[in-house]
Order: structure tokens, then sequence, then C-alpha cells
């Protein structure tokens, strides 16, 4: 009897799972909410110089005061040394604001508070010569995520995913309300980056203990249904940005919940399978008796003991036993071009997502609806790449997803910004393609890799996502001296990828590799039939890559 059906034994999908993975699915929620939080708190409003002239005055001051861009609009970061009412004479000529002196905003600036009434921008005057530092605040933060994938990821294999998931939760909630506190941009930072290590942890963690509870049959399903609460997430900020125009406020609201999460975390078993490959047998088989009791397999569980146990997890063990390196990764020739290709796509997948996600205001239109758009548009693409993948092929699948999100962003170069409804569309295609891309990076890198090197390579390849996510807000702020460079790099990228994923292997109906000679020897085994697989996860896979999102 495999572990598999031991857990089947005890209850399968019974009460248990049922309550652990809905309390498990619950804060991705949230954390999804933080991944694009600066979407509002580091919203940038019109804003111009303050107005320096008598209190008495009378007229038109911006007119006077101001100077006019190109578009005729008021000037971001000047104003004129003195008032220059010769301009509301109708009569008079119109003398381009350029040609008169003009100075720096010394005074501070004048922000439109008709959408958000205070964003970090606004509270810090993030504008004008500071106004990178936006960028550089969420490339902070995604440093915050690939930190955390690596170290909790080495600490849950150590002191178990429990412990990492529940500290995760304490440090979310509180780095979290600290960053609503910030009394400076410095200290905003420090926090948002200690943030974005505790989402790496909750996310990691909750995936290890849902995969590694359920079934084999549901695990499927129950992955899908984390996939998807990350989507509802996306479409729940939206709502909680448009009811708290505040960034404090907001960024108030959505860590508070992770005190709750925290207290209730310490109902959660730990990893029977985890228990085992640690040198723990009693332990799990205490958490297996208390499953079974729950869910009304007393009987069942009395029977358990270590040596059933160690008896049911022997590959697993080996496995676990097994010494490889990152060297593994590029020694051999096949799984060299895989770790190269794969790796690519990985990067662009992440890069061009975060470079579309994350920029929200460039489309001119009602940013709580694009938002909702962003969100909303996953749900048909990770359904529409589960059919690609079972039906067409995980390569074809893959390669078209990442050249079509980078054709639709090049295309949108092209599009007049007039034809705000036509850009905004090609910008949603692309970020929906790009949402098919990760649901198959997930897939086809655990079927590409043979077991012995599966997790090393899902955290190569996970740990290039994390470095595509920390790029992408740099190369935006180029826009500001080269306004096309960014989406011409952002398109490039995915298209670039693309191609490379056409020369990885198939791997549709094909069995899991298990060693490096398989891959390198090129074996073809026989042909299985497989289940459509909207969210899989191989069965041999490292527990913190597992979640790695």
């Amino acid at each position: 009897m495999t572990f598999a059906e031991l857990l089947d034994s005890i209850g399968g999908m019974g009460r248990f799972q049922i309550i652990h993975v809905a309390l498990l699915v619950i804060p991705v929620l949230m954390t999804a909410s933080h991944n694009l939080l600066q979407n509002f708190s580091a919203a940038v409003p019109g804003h111009h110089c303050q107005i320096r002239v008598a209190a008495n005055s009378t007229g038109d001051l911006l007119r006077v005061s101001i100077p006019m861009d190109g578009d005729w609009e008021p000037e971001k970061c000047r104003r004129f040394v003195t008032a220059q009412w010769q301009l509301l004479n109708p009569n008079a000529t119109v003398v381009n604001g350029t040609e008169m002196e003009t100075e720096p905003c010394t005074d501070g600036w004048t922000y439109d508070k008709s959408i958000f009434t205070n964003t970090i921008i606004m509270e810090w005057d993030l504008v004008c010569n500071l106004r990178t530092l936006g960028q550089m605040a969420q490339s902070i933060y995604m440093a915050g995520v690939l930190v955390g994938a690596l170290l909790f990821g080495s600490l849950a294999d150590r002191f178990g995913r429990k412990a990492l998931l529940s500290w995760s939760y304490l440090q979310m909630a509180v780095s979290g309300t600290c960053t609503a506190f910030s009394p400076n941009f410095t200290a905003y930072c420090i926090f948002r980056f200690l943030v974005g290590m505790a989402l790496s942890g909750i996310v990691l963690n909750c995936m290890s203990l849902v995969v590694e509870w359920v079934p084999t049959n549901v695990r499927t399903i129950a992955g899908t249904v984390v996939g998807y609460c990350a989507t509802i997430g996306q479409i729940v900020l939206a709502g909680l940005a448009y009811a708290l125009p505040d960034w404090r406020w907001l960024q108030f609201t959505a860590s508070m919940p992770f005190f709750i999460f925290f207290l209730y975390s310490w109902w959660f078993a730990e990893s029977a399978r985890w228990l085992v490959l640690s040198g723990k047998p009693d332990q799990a088989v205490q958490v297996l008796k208390k499953v079974a009791q729950i869910n009304r397999r007393k009987e069942e569980g009395d029977k358990l003991d270590t040596e059933v146990l160690k008896s049911n997890m022997q590959k697993e063990m080996a496995l676990a036993q097994s010494s490889y390196t990152l060297y593994s990764l590029v020694r051999t020739p096949n799984v060299r071009r895989i770790s190269c290709c794969i790796s690519s796509v990985w990067f662009a997948t992440s890069f061009a997502f975060y470079g579309l996600a994350m920029d929200l205001q460039h489309f001119g239109f009602n940013i709580y609806l694009i938002q909702v758009a962003f969100g909303s548009i996953d749900i048909p693409a990770k359904l529409g790449a589960a059919i690609g993948m079972s039906f067409i092929g995980r390569r074809f699948t893959q390669a078209a997803s990442v050249i079509l999100a980078g054709l639709a962003i090049l295309v949108n170069i092209f599009v007049p910004r007039e034809l705000k409804a036509l850009r905004t569309s090609l910008a949603v295609l692309g970020k929906g393609c790009l949402a098919s891309s990760f649901n198959c990076l997930y897939l086809y890198t655990g079927e590409l890799y043979p077991t012995v090197i599966r997790q090393t390579g899902m955290g190569l390849g996970s740990t290039m996502a994390r470095v595509g996510g920390i790029v992408a807000p740099v190369v935006r702020v180029t826009g500001e001296y080269f306004p096309y460079l960014p989406p011409i790099i952002y398109g490039t990228a995915p298209i670039i990828s693309g191609i490379a994923a056409i020369f990885l292997p198939e791997t549709l109906n094909v069995p899991l590799p298990d060693t490096i000679e398989e891959v390198e020897r090129g074996l073809v085994p026989p042909i299985v039939e497989r289940p459509m697989a909207i969210f899989h996860i191989p069965e041999y896979q490292s527990p913190w890559v597992r979640g790695n999102v």
C-alpha cells in the first residue's frame, strides 16, 4: 500500500481535508491583494507645482502660474518665477511657457484627489526628480518575495510547513500593519520587503499542506481551487481600493486579517510526509490518527504504527536521500537545454506579467475596472490552457501563450492613445495569455525534469520568475526617457522565450522520468492516458517549490 492509498484508507477527501483546504485557501485571497497593492497605494495622480501668488489675487491663477506642456496640460515639475498675468488677456499673443523664466517646485505640489485621497506618491512627493522611487519600491518588494522563497523554502524543509506557515501569517500581519504606519519612504520599503518575504512563506507552505494532505485523484482540483482563489483576490483588491482611497487604510485593511489567520493556523496538521522524511514517524502516526478520527475512520487509524508508515513511504524516503545540486541542471546536454529554455520562459512570463499588471494607469481607463478585467481574464485563460495542454500538447500551448502575449503587447505600441478601449482589450488579452503561460509552466516544468532533480529545476524556474518580477519595474523607468522602450522589451522577451520553448520535448501522455539518464537517452516510455489537468503538481516535487507562484 502506497502513502496515497494510506490517505484513502483514513478518509480520503474527508471532513478534515475539506476544512483544512478551506482554511488554507482563504488567506490566498488577501495575498493576491498584497501582490498588486502598489497599483493603488503608489498610484500617481495628476499634479502641478503649488501656486505662489498674492492671497487677494483673482482670475485663473493656474494659467498665470504654471506653464503648459505639449499636450496643453499644466507642467508637472516647473512653474513661472513670477505670475504671467498677460496670459489672461485673450487678445495677447500667446507666448510659449518655455520661453519665460521658470523654476522647480520648491514649495511642493498640488495633487488631484478626485480618485485617490492619499497615496505614497502624494504623501512623500515622489514625483519629478523622485518619480523613479515608486518603481524602486515595487522592485524591493519583489526582492523580498525572492528572498522569502529561498529562505522559507529551506526553513520549511527543516522546521516543517505548519510552523513556517504560522510564522509567515504573523510576519505578514505585523509587517503589513507597520507598513500602514510607515513614517517615511525608507521605512515603507523595509516593511514592504518583509511583506514580500511573508507572502512567499504563505503561498509555498499553503500549497505544500494542501497537496500533501489531499488524495492524488483530487490533487488537481485542490490546486485549481488555490489558483482561482488568487484570481478572485485580484478582483477583491479592486473593490477594497475603491472603498478605501487612502493608501494607509487600504494597507491596514489588507493586513489585519492575517492576525486571524495566524490564530487559527495552530489547528493545522503538520504534513505526515514531512514528519516521516524528517525522522519523526511517531509524530506522523499521531497526526494521521487525529485525521482518521476527524474523518470518522478511527478504526483504520488505530491500525497505524511507525513500521506501517515507513513501509508505505519507501520510495519517498529513497528520493529524499538522493544528492543532487544546481550543477546537475547543466551537467548533461539534454537537461542543460531544458534548463536554459524553460528558465527563459519563466523569466519572460513573470517579467511581462508584472510589466502589464503594475501599470494600470497607463491605459487612461478607470483603474478599478481595469483591475477587475485583469483579474477576471485569468478564469477563461487558465481553463483554455488546461484544454490546450490536455488535447493539443504542452509544448504548443506553452509556446503559443507567451508568443501571443508578446504580440499583444507589441501591437499596442501602434494603437493610437485615443482608442483606449482597444488598447485596454489588447493589454487584457496579453495578461490572460501570460496567466495561461504560468499555468502551463507549473505542469510542464515538473514533467520535463526527472524525479531526482525535479525540485531543483522547479526552484530554478521560480527563481528566474522572481528575477523577472524585480527587473520589470526597473525597465518601466526607462519609459521616462524613451516612451516606447518598455513595451518593446516587455513584448520581445515573451516572443523570444516562446521560440525557445519550441526546442523543448513534448510530455503529453508521457510518464514522468525518474533519472537523468532516462532524459539523456531520450527514452520514450509507453504512452499512458492522463486526465485533463488544470493545475497539476508532480508527486515527487519539493514541498517548498510547489506553491512558489
